[in-house]
């Protein structure tokens, strides 16, 4: 863990760094780099189409997904396993393949460089990891609670918006952790379909870094690992406050 996880530690002093090349020690403090990122358009267009395509893809893979998992969990037909080995495949095909799959299909209805098509194509490596999550919660709620609602007279919708959604909260919340970061990441697929307008930023790096080697890229980096963990802290305190919750009935 400790070879993993220091060098990403050492990115964050060197995003700090008041020189133009990457160096660790730094020479200094500053916030330059910080300011190169917020007060350059093309960095911060960047930002944006990534934050609005990963946003798209938790909405759709969370309504997408959340199905599949209802219907894997709850509707035990002939077939289940083949269907749910199918919504996992993305998991284990290359993701060069599928983008040059997703390439060929978007080409002749002339998605290339759409927002939302990006973030369709997303959704397809974030499915499986929502429904994964949610099948997990699902598998673990207990259904006589839904029983006891009906019993009292409420009707699915309310009994779905009231009862069955907050307690599988921590596990959507983790889904659409994992869809946002699956999106977020991603390069591959938008290498191929995002074309000349859909340059994300993960993508903006990776083209910046075969050129020039700066410390607005650590800077951006400290800033995405910074997001990360305020995702995970915001996780495991959205669980801490339902286990309480439950822990009083």
């Amino acid at each position: 863990m400790a070879f993993l996880i220091l060098p990403v530690l050492i990115v964050v002093p060197v995003s700090f760094s008041p020189g133009i090349s990457l160096k660790f020690p730094p020479q200094g403090v500053s916030l330059r780099w910080y300011n190169n990122f917020f007060n350059d358009p093309s960095w911060t267009a960047a930002a944006w189409l990534s934050v609005k395509v990963a946003l798209m893809t938790v909405v759709a893979s969370l309504i997408l997904g959340g199905s599949a998992a209802f219907g894997l969990v709850r509707f035990p037909v002939i077939g289940r396993q083949f269907a749910r080995g199918v919504l996992m495949t993305p998991l284990f095909i290359p993701a060069v393949v599928i983008a040059v799959a997703v390439y060929s299909v978007y080409a002749s209805l002339r998605l290339i460089g759409s927002t939302w098509g990006i973030a369709m194509a997303h959704t397809v490596l974030a499915l499986p990891y929502v429904i994964i999550m949610l099948t997990e919660g699902l598998s673990g709620f207990d259904k006589r609670l839904e029983e006891a609602s009906y019993s009292m007279g409420a009707t699915k919708a309310y009994t779905m918006r009231r009862i069955v959604i907050p307690l599988l909260t921590p596990a959507i919340v983790a889904a659409a952790i994992f869809a946002f970061a699956t999106s977020w990441d991603e390069v591959i697929l938008v290498l191929f379909v995002g074309g000349s307008t859909g340059q994300t930023l993960p993508l903006k790096m990776f083209t910046y870094l075969r050129t020039e080697i700066t410390p607005t890229i650590a800077a951006i980096s400290t800033m995405m690992v910074g997001l990360i963990l305020v995702a995970y802290v915001a996780t495991e305190l959205i669980k801490l406050r339902r286990r309480r919750h439950q822990a009083k009935f």
